[in-house]
Parts: C-alpha cells; structure tokens; sequence
C-alpha cells in the first residue's frame, strides 16, 4: 500500500494548526463572572467544556470560603475562616506557574497602593521553602503568604489550573473568582466592581 506523502504532510499541518489554536485559546481561557448559566465558569471541574473543549475551574461565586488550614511560612496553622472581617483577594500560584510569574508583580503593584484597604494573601501550592519566597520577593510581593501543603484548599475550590485568584468580602463570601493570568487594570477594576474598594 502506498503512502501519499503529500496528504500525510498536509494531516501533520492541519494537526499542528489545531494544536497551536487550542493552546491559544487554553492561554486565553478563563473563569467568567457573569451571571449567564450558560457559561464556562458554571461547570463543574473536570468537565470539558463545549465551547473551547478545555477543563475549567469549580465555579465558587456566590460561596463562603472554604474552612481548611494552611501554613504560615513560619510553619504555623492558620484557618481561613481567620483571614476573613476584612476584602481579601487571594491569589493560588506556584514556583513552576510561568504565568504567575508576569501576574505577582502586577498583584504587588496594587497591594502596595492599596495598603490595608484590602488583604492581599498569596497561596503557595507547595511549601514556602526559601527558593519560593526569594521567587515572590523576586516579583516585590510583600503581602502575606501562606502554602497549601497538603492540596485541602485547592481540593475544596476545585481549582484545576494556575494562577488562580479570589476576591471576597469581608463576610466570607466569594464574589469573584479568575483563573486567567491578571495585569494590573483586571485587578484593580475587579477589586473596584466586586469588593467596592
């Protein structure tokens, strides 16, 4: 049986079109905030989605944050029902992130004009060993940070991909949620529209 070379070259094209396009699309994928039931952001995590075939994060909007422990970089246990009586924007990242690394600098940025107004917690999916906080001072981050050792936070949001980031209110309550890479403006017009700061 003969091969046609020329219709296996154009398969190992359109192969490597399609693949380029879903990366493209999976970059630039991300949690949506409207209220539509119809969107990405409502299904469950795991599930591929109709509209770009990619795994999405658990959609938490509208619930409290999870009670679980995390760990100071002291090693301490704290709870997360602790950090709330005050806005938080939490932000899940990780050393090996690429996109977390363009995204704590902007997150940095708005923590240090913004002050006390609004905690800014960054969650570690790993230990906060010395490697991983010389990486966070690294992109100027000087807001608390706390690891997720044993994976209960992230088991409980349903986080699927990083970077991942929370707004909620002072009373627990998670009013948006982005698992897209965040600059600046995103940050700031969410922490404005969500959290009223």
């Amino acid at each position: 049986m003969a091969v046609n070379t020329r219709v296996l070259s154009g398969s190992l094209v359109a192969a490597l079109v399609i693949s380029v396009a879903g990366g493209y699309a999976l970059s630039r994928s991300g949690d949506s905030d409207s209220d539509s039931d119809s969107d990405v952001a409502h299904i469950t995590p795991g599930t591929i989605t109709v509209e770009t075939g990619i795994p999405t994060n658990k959609a938490v909007r509208g619930e409290k944050l999870p009670t679980v422990d995390l760990t100071t970089t002291n090693g301490n246990d704290v709870s997360t029902a602790d950090l709330t009586g005050q806005p938080l924007v939490i932000n899940v990242w990780a050393v090996t992130c690429a996109a977390c690394k363009t995204e704590m600098p902007a997150l940095a940025r708005v923590q240090a004009d913004l002050g006390d107004t609004v905690r800014f917690i960054g969650v570690n999916t790993a230990k906060n060993d010395s490697s991983a906080l010389a990486f966070a001072a690294d992109k100027g981050v000087k807001y608390e940070l706390l690891s997720d050792i044993n994976g209960k936070f992230t088991t409980a949001l349903g986080i699927t991909g990083l970077p991942y980031t929370l707004f909620v209110a002072a009373d627990g309550t998670i009013v948006a949620q982005k698992g897209i890479a965040l600059d600046e403006a995103d940050i700031r017009a969410t922490i404005a529209s969500a959290l009223g700061s």
